[in-house]
């Protein structure tokens, strides 16, 4: 019986943090659609005079630019956003497997495997791709940011979810 109730908190331990880390991937998805949008709401965050500006001059030059550039390129080149879009499209389609291991987190156990090696992939491309695109060294840091939290989140997960098959 404890046994049991002891399973049970796992299993629903598990399956929150299924559906956090889903809704993490549809948010962080939805951003890519709204990047204008949603820069030009924190503009006076970053912009001259900021609080950001004054304490983190390359950080809130680095997000006008940032600004500037979609705000040129949506204006210019407005189907350039379509790329956005299909951005967004990845993290929602990436986020379906998450969603699915909510009903059988057992059964599913390879999205959690799946998972692990997509945060750990996040790391060196952030680092290469990012200095390719000649993207600031703080801000690569940020991007791998998302994969180790990801990455800890899961693991954490996996262990779990092995106390349960033993």
């Amino acid at each position: 019986m404890i046994g049991d109730m002891k399973t049970s908190r796992t299993l629903l331990h598990i399956r929150f943090w299924l559906v956090f880390f889903s809704i993490a991937l549809i948010v962080s998805g939805a951003t890519a659609i709204f990047a204008r949008e949603g820069l030009q709401l924190l503009s006076p965050f970053f912009a001259k005079g900021s609080m950001l500006q004054v304490y983190w001059p390359g950080m809130a030059e680095w997000l006008s630019l940032v600004y500037q550039s979609i705000e040129e390129t949506y204006d210019k080149y407005p189907f350039l956003a379509y790329g956005y879009d299909w951005l967004a499209f990845g993290h929602f389609i990436i986020s379906i497997p998450f969603l699915m291991a909510v009903n059988d987190p057992r059964r599913y156990s390879w999205v959690i495997t799946y998972g692990i090696i997509a945060c750990i992939s996040v790391i060196p491309f952030a680092i290469v791709f990012g200095a390719i695109r000649g993207i600031p060294v703080f801000w690569r840091i940020v991007d791998t940011l998302f994969g180790i939290g990801g990455l800890l989140v899961l693991l954490i997960l996996r262990k779990q979810l092995k106390t349960l098959d033993s």
